[in-house]
């Protein structure tokens, strides 16, 4: 039997994704954006997905200026449209050659008291943070599938595993719940085809629509206690979730499908 530590690439080697293509959507601002920098810095080339496309080409314009020697695109896409989605894997397969790696990032947030929610409110929250992973996730496996080898990479939260305080978002809480079960489903019964599909749960992070929420007079009611029950006492940066967006997308993680990376300053411990 061969010695697998002395046979196998250099462990940094395995971290690199030269060679290999991947799309991010939501990736024209906040964690999608950090999302799609990592994959470039880390060698991929990057279809940078976003409903809005001058936010997109703005991110673009920096993959260019800071990764000059990888391919990238901006495309807009409204990932809860069926026809859209399968577009966008087309158009990124059709742009770079191949397909091998999808960050399904795109979703809401909303605070509300569940008993003054209207249903409307609810179906959009499932909708852009449920069905578009749905729909993303099977446009990109039937392509990924056809080659026997992937990797699907969705964004949840640490909202899947507690119930927050002191704001309400019962309908978030679920559609990201929704998201990881979601997510061992197509992992294990993609398994034996070569695609892995894996997700991270953020905790609390600094992105501007957070900086946005804490500058409102209800915003600073939460920070004390976010803060108060995170063990370290902080946010995280986007930056903090890029080492596990290149793992999750690099062949170092190959036998890793249907887990959840909870990346969230320790505030589960407590």
């Amino acid at each position: 039997m061969s010695d697998k530590v002395l046979s196998s690439p250099n462990i940094l080697e395995r971290f690199s994704l030269k060679g290999r293509t991947a799309l991010v959507t939501g990736g024209g601002r906040g964690i999608g954006r950090a999302f799609a920098h990592a994959l470039a810095d880390a060698g991929a080339d990057v279809a940078i997905v976003d409903l809005d496309l001058d936010s997109a080409n703005e991110v673009l314009g920096e993959i260019k200026k800071r990764s000059p020697n990888v391919r990238s695109i901006a495309l807009a896409v409204d990932v809860t449209d069926e026809d859209q989605v399968t577009k966008m894997v087309s158009d990124v397969i059709s742009h770079f050659g191949d397909l091998t790696i999808a960050c399904n990032n795109a979703g809401i947030g909303q605070w509300i008291d569940s008993i003054d929610m209207p249903y409307s409110d609810f179906q959009k929250m499932m909708r852009i943070n449920l069905d578009s992973v749905w729909l993303c996730a099977q446009a990109e496996a039937r392509h990924m599938l056809a080659k026997g080898y992937g990797k699907i990479i969705n964004t949840a939260s640490l909202s899947a595993h507690i119930v927050n305080k002191p704001q309400n978002q019962a309908h978030y809480n679920i559609s990201k719940s929704a998201v990881i079960s979601l997510t061992r489903s197509l992992g294990a019964e993609w398994a034996d085809r070569g695609v892995r599909v894996n997700c991270i749960s953020p905790g609390y992070t600094r992105t501007a629509l957070v900086e946005n929420l804490l500058d409102t007079p209800i915003g600073q009611t939460m920070w004390p206690t976010w803060k108060e029950n995170t063990p370290l006492a902080a946010m995280a940066e986007v930056t903090d979730l890029q080492g596990a967006i290149v793992y999750l997308a690099a062949s170092v993680s190959d036998f890793m499908t249907g887990a959840d990376l909870l990346i969230d300053g320790g505030y589960t411990t407590w």
